[in-house]
């Protein structure tokens, strides 16, 4: 066992003295420097995933207990997805299509895209909510019909005759 040892110290000796090391040369530096002056990294467009992942999100949003749900209620799964669908959509269309200029990493586009989604987001809730209101609204009216004259009777009712006061 000894041998063994002792050979495997000398092959590590023998790597040692054979002039390998880790520290970069300048030519190495200056090959790495170039790669990162010519890479890029731009943020638009998002990625099929991140628009899937920002889709599912709306999907949650609109059908799960979440301060929204609260003012505004809650839809289904299935009109949800639609919804959903809809607003990422037409977010992305109306976000300025092409290559970026040079330097520029896409993020005041995302920021565009992102108040776009929730702008249409608020607007389909509000307009919802308001549709929801206004039938209720119309309904109580259809239901009030029916009483208008009994209670306008019995105000009517209410009144004395001049007859009956004199």
């Amino acid at each position: 066992m000894t041998d063994q040892t002792e050979e495997q110290t000398s092959i590590v000796t023998a790597g040692e003295d054979a002039g390998t090391t880790l520290e970069p040369t300048n030519n190495d530096v200056e090959v790495t420097t170039k790669k990162f002056e010519t890479m890029s990294f731009s943020i638009w467009p998002p990625t099929q995933r991140t628009r899937d992942a920002v889709i599912k999100r709306l999907i949650e949003t609109l059908t799960e207990k979440s301060v929204l749900s609260d003012r505004y209620g809650t839809i289904s799964s299935d009109e949800a997805s639609d919804v959903a669908l809809r607003i990422e959509e037409e977010a992305f269309k109306t976000a300025p299509s092409g290559p970026l200029p040079d330097g520029e990493d896409g993020i005041e586009i995302l920021q565009s895209y992102s108040k776009e989604i929730s702008k249409r987001m608020l607007d389909f809730v509000k307009s919802r909510s308001a549709s929801s209101a206004a039938a209720a609204a119309a309904a109580s009216v259809s239901e009030d019909n029916d009483g208008v004259t009994d209670d306008a009777a019995a105000v009517v009712g209410d009144i004395p005759d001049e007859e009956s006061s004199a």
